[in-house]
């Protein structure tokens, strides 16, 4: 193989992106390891962490405490517990019967909303949401092992600019660089793997969380989703039914819902949560509250139909959003060839049958809804890092694409994990003179000497001879979206093409036999590389030495004794160092032939220099 090149290596930054579902209810972080989208756990095991904070009393040497455990002090102290704080982001007023489901008092800054704790302690919703962050910073943290500065975090399609610069501010103040605000129904589609459906598939996703309701209609074109219509309503989410059936909890205890003692809400408030979780599976549940009003207990039954009759009217708000959305799209209800569900809400049967019902087919239940969302923004952010490609909307590369250069070495052009299509080219030159033509052997694998990988083929590409380095050949991989790699080569003197095609090789290639690859390339990393190091600084050598053989026999005359002594004696430690085959020495050896002959390179230039001037008859 006659081309060469410089060779140049670039490192691509793989620092963690954290995926973040900041949500309503709950909130869910994860991280791309390993190759595997995963979401982290705290310490308790749990994946979900409550989107609650408790600020403690001033005085209190404490810091505020956010998920579970501020969630069991909501019923001790329910005007320090933030709850669905997500529906104030971005916002400078509220409607006031809105603002009555807050446990603290709303009061108007010039920048926004502030939550009241206490006449000493105003918060915005931002630092509310950023102390959440924090927290699912903490936990990616401790699961990774390692500081984490960036993120992902997701938002309903519908949020608008103020909301989304809100949740951006929110990461800001966490320590986190916010690399994307991604929409959540695009992150459902990603954990869903909606890419695997047709071209110009139409997805529609129902998206029913704690606080907000979001519908959004997609269309996969060009391996990317492309949001057609969207509708929802930030005050409309499972929060609104928790709050339903604790009313009629209430009323079950013969207690005033005007009167009740802010504790005795929060009670029943817990306890219809948990009523509401179970009766998604069982067909009734009995609420036992202790010491409900001092010395009195309340117990309860709930039925599942109690509690659709409860959300109904609720869920059925959804309705009209979705036709909406529908008729924004410009698509008729036959067209849309899925329904995904998203959010915990979406757990209950009244909701899968309304949402049915609306589509006039069932809807796709195959994730679990309350990660879906975090699921996406985790791939998300692995793709950002350089630690996943774009490996769900897109196809891509398994393994690494190049071609045999001089030396046997193996020059990649289309890296492993190349999102397809994709195109590269690169531009090489005669390393012999009186070359008149150039054979490119295509090649697969992750090694570094040509020899240890695939051949997928070859072709020969024809020039005008000439000195080393006369030619200029031009090389370009392009695989479309089926998988299909087109090799060209081209004189670039003449413009004369030479083309390959290699159907489906690049991308279909057997899983075992990748990751034998790969794990071949990881064992013998060390040895390969060695390898690499050697035969570019033999290459460097072989140029050398006739270089300044030829070098003394134009310009000795001008040099001292000395001085060709020292020239001798540096490519004699070249000639011996070649014969040890160890890449450090001769590297070494090189460098000293280089510094050794730098005088007598000046005196060449010189010499050319004169010579041509004599030429032009101007000496």
């Amino acid at each position: 193989m006659s081309l060469r090149k410089p060779i140049h290596f670039t490192i691509s930054d793989t620092r963690d992106i954290i995926g973040i579902d900041l949500g309503t209810t709950n909130s869910l972080v994860g991280a791309v390891d390993a190759g595997f989208p995963i979401l982290f756990a705290d310490s308790s095991g749990s994946r979900i962490t409550p989107s609650v904070v408790y600020y403690p009393a001033e005085g209190e040497a404490r810091e505020p405490l956010v998920g579970s455990a501020a969630m069991r002090m909501r019923a001790v102290e329910p005007g320090r517990t933030i709850t669905s704080v997500k529906r104030l982001m971005g916002r400078r007023n509220v409607p006031a019967e809105e603002a009555a489901m807050f446990p603290c008092p709303l009061t108007p800054a010039a920048d926004g909303l502030r939550l009241q704790i206490s006449d000493a302690t105003a918060l915005s919703p931002e630092d509310v949401s950023a102390t959440i962050l924090g927290r699912l910073r903490a936990i990616a943290e401790e699961a990774l092992e390692k500081e984490i500065t960036r993120a992902v975090i997701t938002v309903p399609a519908y949020f608008n600019d103020a909301q989304r610069s809100a949740t951006k501010r929110a990461g800001e103040l966490a320590g986190l660089t916010v690399e994307r605000i991604l929409n959540e129904p695009t992150a459902a589609a990603l954990a869903y793997g909606l890419d695997k459906l047709g071209e110009h598939s139409k997805v529609a996703v129902y998206d029913l969380g704690g606080g907000t309701f979001d519908i959004s209609i997609l269309e996969l074109s060009d391996g990317v989703f492309q949001v057609l219509s969207t509708a929802g309503d930030t005050r409309l989410g499972g929060d609104d039914i928790d709050r339903a059936l604790a009313s009629y909890l209430l009323k079950q205890a013969n207690v005033d819902e005007q009167t009740a003692a802010p504790e005795i809400h929060a009670k029943l408030l817990d306890a219809a949560i948990r009523a509401k979780h179970s009766l998604s599976y069982a067909n009734e549940y009995t609420v036992n509250v202790p010491f409900l009003t001092g010395s009195e207990s309340f117990e309860c039954t709930v039925t599942q139909a109690q509690l659709a009759a409860l959300a109904m009217p609720i869920v059925d708000r959804t309705r009209s959003l979705c036709h909406r959305a529908i008729s924004d799209s410009k698509l008729e209800l036959t067209e849309i060839d899925r329904v995904v569900l998203v959010g915990g809400s979406t757990r209950m049967p009244v909701v899968r049958e309304i949402a049915a019902e609306i589509f006039g087919q069932e809807p796709d239940i195959s994730q679990n809804p309350d990660e879906a969302v975090a699921l996406g923004a985790v791939i998300q952010g692995g793709i950002l890092s350089g630690k996943t490609q774009n490996v769900i909307l897109l196809d891509v590369t398994p393994l690494s694409l190049g071609i045999e250069t001089f030396g046997g070495l193996m020059n990649i052009i289309l890296p492993r994990n190349t999102t397809i299509p994709a195109k590269a080219g690169e531009l090489f030159t005669n390393a012999v003179a009186g070359q008149e033509a150039m054979k490119i052997r295509v090649l697969q694998g992750e090694r570094e000497m040509a020899k240890d990988n695939w051949e997928l083929g070859q072709f020969e590409i024809q020039f005008e001879s000439g000195p080393k380095g006369h030619a200029r050949v031009g090389v370009e991989f392009s695989i479309d979206a089926n998988g299909i790699l087109t090799v060209l080569g081209r004189d670039t003197k003449t413009h004369k093409d030479e083309i390959l095609q290699i159907d489906h090789a690049a991308v279909d290639v057997n899983d075992e036999a990748v990751e034998a690859m790969i794990s071949e390339s990881i064992d013998y990393a060390f040895d390969d590389m060695n390898e690499r190091v050697w035969t570019e600084a033999k290459m460097k050598s072989d140029e050398l030495l006739p270089a300044v053989d030829n070098a003394l026999a134009q310009v000795g005359d001008l040099l001292t004794s000395e001085d060709i002594a020292t020239v001798r004696a540096a490519a004699e430690a070249v000639r011996a160092a070649l014969e040890t085959h160890d890449a450090r020495q001769l590297k070494e050896a090189n460098q000293n032939l280089d510094t050794a002959t730098e005088h007598m390179a000046a005196l060449l230039v010189e010499k050319a220099m004169e010579e041509s001037l004599k030429r032009k008859g101007i000496l």
